[in-house]
């Protein structure tokens, strides 16, 4: 079994290599998918991500009538915002865009829902990440535990089982471009 660095430079590769076209489509498809999730359609409040490197990319969902927060990487944590399609955003210095540091912060007690990105994921729960542990963090400590987290990730870097270790936190569920799955 590949390590955990082999795997996202292996997993990282390929998604990085998908035609565009593959790309948008399985993006759509993951979409679909969560339309169809009890998780997402119960869910008023979710955070979710904006998409970089070839993630699966939700932006279409972002006009939902649904409250959506999206996160600002401060020092080693997570701060969440709401935000609203057409508000401005930054680029961070990952690259990655993120509402603006006034934007209103949002409560755990508010969130319903966690769409959380990956590399990869197991049918165990379990998520490959950046390695930098920012998700692992918020998702093990309170009160963010108790809320439905779902890895969102292309169906090829779906596998039975990851390489984990001590501080790797379960998510609650996956949702691919062929399937969502449940592990509570």
């Amino acid at each position: 079994m590949l390590n955990k660095a082999q795997l996202r430079q292996k997993l990282g590769k390929k998604r990085q290599t998908l035609a565009l076209e593959r790309w948008q489509v399985d993006s759509h498809l993951i979409t679909q998918q969560l339309l169809t999730c009890p998780l997402y359609q119960k869910a008023k409040t979710i955070l979710a991500y904006f998409s970089v490197r070839q993630e699966p990319d939700l932006s279409s969902l972002f006009q939902d009538p649904k409250q959506w927060g999206f996160p600002r990487c401060v020092k080693k944590e997570l701060i969440w915002h709401f935000w609203q399609a057409n508000e401005p955003l930054n680029r961070n210095k990952y690259g990655i865009l993120e509402p603006c540091d006034d934007s209103p912060l949002i409560k755990p007690e508010a969130v319903d829902l966690i769409l959380v990105p990956a590399i990869a994921c197991d049918r165990r729960g379990y998520r490959l990440g950046y390695g930098g542990g920012f998700y692992d963090r918020l998702l093990s400590s309170l009160p963010w535990k108790t809320i439905p987290s779902l890895g969102i990730i292309f169906d090829f870097a779906y596998f039975a089982q990851l390489p984990t270790d001590p501080w790797d936190f379960p998510l609650k569920g996956v949702c691919t471009e062929k399937e969502w799955q449940l592990f509570f």
